[in-house]
This record gives C-alpha cells, structure tokens and sequence, in this order.
C-alpha cells in the first residue's frame, strides 16, 4: 500500500510514520508534504497514492485549500490538533479525522476502515465486471484473421461448422472464418433461443434460416440463406426439438 503524508511539523510526521511502520509494515510512505503549494505540486506531477495522511494546518495555510487546486481520488486520515474542521474535512473524501497526539488504537482503527473499504470496492468491482460479462458473454466471437483478432457480433453469424477438428464461423454476408473451440464449447456459450444444435457439423443461428425441406426417413434439411459446405439434416430423434425451438 502506497501513502503520503501531508505534515508540516518534522516530529509529527515522524511520529506517524513509527507508528505505521510498526504495526503496518506493508505501508511505504512514498512522500512526506509540508505545505500547501508542495502537496498541490507533487499530486499533479505524480501518481495518486492508495491513501494520504493530512495534517490541516500547515506551513503555508489551511489544507483544505489544496482542494481548490486539484482534486485528490484517494481515502484521506485528517490527523490534526483542532477538532473544529471534522465538519470540513468530511465534505471531501475524508475516512477518519484523528486528534493529535495520535494514539495507536485510532490509527489502528483508520487504516482498517480503509481496508474494509477497499475490500468492499474490491468485492463491487469483481461484481460489476461479472455482470458485464454476463451481459456480454455470448454477444461476440473473437475470430483469427491473419495477425489480428476481429470480433464478430452474434447477431451478424449465420452457422458453425466443424470438420477434420477445424471449426469454422460463417457470416449471414457470407465471409468464413477459424475460429478456436469445439461444437460442444460453442454450444455451451450460444445454445439457446438464438442458436440450434443442428447435429454433428452444424449450429445454426435462427437469423439463418430460408426454409425447410422434408428429408428422408422423416428427417428435416434446412435450408440457410448462406451457402454451406453441406446439406444441414436435423435426424427424426431432433426433429420435435428442432421444431419447438423454432417455434
């Protein structure tokens, strides 16, 4: 975890961060600020920390003027002598305002808000990124087109097709491409009300569909408004599935 410390006073700061060091080792203090002007300088010129220390009355005003200047993303722990600013400090994203002298229970307790914070936002976060997903999975496919990699929306394929352990994706404009995964992996993502198992060498996309003959033996060929490298023949067995998912 990277942190700043915004203090004017030598002991104080050094004071902080013995009491960091003991009991928070994994904390690298990576500035110590003294003023005004030098916190607003080294937060435009650097890379935010994961939490900042601040002081409030400093060698060259109010703290709280720093946030006229810049704007700072990170969880900040006011440590100050005065407990008239509280008010103050949480309009901006203050997570604990700690008296000074500062004694180890409350800083204890403030670098575990920050903590329980962080693993919250952390939770969230891997939440979010899961319902994207799900709400994206099965919407494109990543197909190999020399050096590159173009995705192909799944309203805009027509069929796979497998033969000799090559999988191939098929556009309703008629362009064909390699794509990686078995029938079977394929089936798992996009099975569904959009797309049918026609049997071993074909899934099909209902967009797809010109007509359907009657085939043999009570089986069913269907027709696509592609051209494919075989005719598509749904077997007897399928055929009162096929039909439902059509329907």
């Amino acid at each position: 975890m990277r942190a700043v410390i915004i203090e004017d006073e030598t002991a104080a700061a050094r004071n902080l961060k013995v009491l960091l060091a003991s009991s928070h080792p994994e904390i690298d203090i990576i500035a110590t600020l003294e003023s005004v002007s030098e916190s607003v300088e080294w937060f435009r010129t650097n890379a935010e920390p994961d939490l900042v220390f601040m002081d409030i009355n400093l060698a060259d005003g109010n703290a709280f003027r720093i946030f006229d200047h810049i704007r700072i993303e990170a969880p900040i722990v006011f440590t100050t002598a005065y407990d008239e600013y509280a008010l103050e400090a949480f309009k901006v994203n203050s997570i604990d305002y700690i008296l000074k002298p500062i004694k180890p229970e409350e800083l204890e307790r403030a670098v575990a808000k920050y903590t329980s914070l962080t693993t919250r936002a952390k939770a969230e976060l891997s939440q979010n990124i899961g319902r994207m997903v799900e709400r994206t999975r099965n919407k494109t496919q990543l197909v190999r087109v020399k050096d590159r990699l173009i995705p192909i929306a799944e309203e805009h394929i027509a069929y796979f097709y497998t033969t000799n352990e090559q999988t191939t994706l098929a556009t309703l404009d008629g362009k064909e491409y390699p794509v990686d995964g078995t029938l079977e992996s394929l089936y798992g993502e996009y099975g569904g009300e959009e797309f049918f198992r026609a049997n071993r060498q074909f899934i099909i996309s209902r967009k797809a569909i010109k007509d359907i003959s009657v085939w043999f033996g009570s089986r069913l060929a269907v027709n696509l408004v592609v051209p494919t490298p075989e005719r598509i023949i749904v077997s007897k067995a399928r055929v009162p599935e096929f039909k439902g998912w059509l329907q």
